[in-house]
């Protein structure tokens, strides 16, 4: 499985001056003459850290998935959520010529952490033996960054403001996140069960 974001966040779209706010008021940061870009960086950064932790896409872009095959034919769950619209299906030859596929054979089954790609017939179409398929979806929670739930706008604040304080920290553990990051994206994570364990 290989997914690609094909469309980025637009520097313009991050709230750089919601972030200056909030290093003032909680980390004493008052140097106007910071590169906006530097900013930008934490910013992404806490953002992509959030959406790996969660399975969620905050702001919304395009991106492409590649299969080699279906791990079932009457359903396959997308890697992230919310998905908002399905843009492209191609199958895809051993040598790497595209047939498009008609949208209209697919439909999009919602779900909060996991959105299905089903079959509006009986199965979803074959795919070749050392073939693939390409699908092109639009996800993200929102179109702007004020559109976003209150919480997950919070926590990119809080652990881009933790990146920016420690930033020439060479100590932290892998994943490292805030208590407070990690209250506040908690109820948008996958709930995982198995025998024995749940998380």
């Amino acid at each position: 499985m290989i997914l690609i974001e094909e469309t980025t966040v637009p520097d313009l779209a991050l709230p750089v001056g919601q972030f200056k706010s909030h290093l003032r008021q909680g980390t004493g940061f008052s140097e106007d003459s910071v590169q906006e870009a530097v900013l930008n960086g934490f910013l992404r950064a806490a953002m992509a850290a959030i959406e790996a932790r969660t399975g969620k896409i905050l702001m919304s872009r395009d991106f492409t998935w590649e299969l080699s095959r279906w791990p079932r034919t009457d359903g396959v769950a997308r890697p992230v959520a919310p998905v908002t619209a399905l843009t492209g299906v191609a199958l895809v030859s051993p040598d790497d010529v595209e047939t498009g596929v008609d949208l209209a054979l697919f439909r999009l089954e919602q779900d909060t952490h996991q959105p299905c790609l089903k079959p509006v017939g009986y199965a979803l179409p074959s795919i070749a033996q050392g073939g693939a398929v390409r699908i092109g979806f639009t996800a993200g929670m929102a179109p702007v960054w004020d559109a976003l739930p209150a919480d997950l706008a919070q926590a990119v604040m809080l652990l881009a403001a933790h990146y920016y304080e420690y930033r020439n920290e060479t100590s932290l553990g892998d994943g490292c996140m805030p208590f407070g990051v990690t209250s506040l994206v908690q109820r948008y994570r996958n709930l995982r069960i198995s025998p024995g364990h749940t998380q």
